[in-house]
């Protein structure tokens, strides 16, 4: 699993943002500035657009005044869906999304997680990271079903506190 430390690995995927959408590398989206990356097993499912994306949505102004540079959101989802969810919610302009349609950076960062159980295949564990100029600086992962550890409120305390 991805660790303090670690550079961001370089990762063909689907951008979408305000712009629309775009081939891109994880590298190039998440190696510059200080980026938060939350990431979600999957767009429109109950726990992620209830209560993950609408944390870092509300909290993104403030997630910007504590020096983010970017938010992004990454879900093994296609990038038809990633625009669907991000028009949803209303949240192109404010937080970048990442379609990893094949699950390759989840499986590279080690935030690949089985949910086949629930008819879902491999997708991502929930988590969040703090990553600055390409070198992650703090993670965040769930252990449990919910969101707390990795939820906007979290990561804001911790770049708060410098403790990243």
């Amino acid at each position: 699993m991805i660790e303090r430390g670690n550079t961001i690995p370089s990762v063909p995927l689907k951008l979408v943002d305000a712009s629309g959408i775009s081939d891109t590398t994880s590298d190039a989206v998440l190696g510059q500035g200080t980026v938060v990356m939350f990431t979600v097993p999957g767009a429109f499912t109950p726990t992620c657009h209830v209560n993950h994306l609408p944390g870092f949505l509300a909290n993104a102004a403030k997630l910007r005044a504590a020096g983010v540079t970017r938010i992004v959101c990454a879900s093994v989802n296609d990038q038809h869906v990633m625009k669907a969810w991000a028009e949803a919610t209303n949240a192109l302009g404010e937080i970048d999304f990442l379609a990893d349609g094949n699950g390759e950076l989840a499986a590279a960062l080690g935030l690949d997680k089985d949910f086949s159980g629930g008819n879902l295949g491999t997708r991502y564990a929930r988590a969040a990271l703090i990553i600055r100029d390409g070198v992650v600086k703090s993670v965040f992962v769930e252990d449990a079903p919910g969101v707390s550890g990795s939820g906007a409120p979290a990561v804001l305390m911790a770049l708060e506190t410098d403790l990243v």
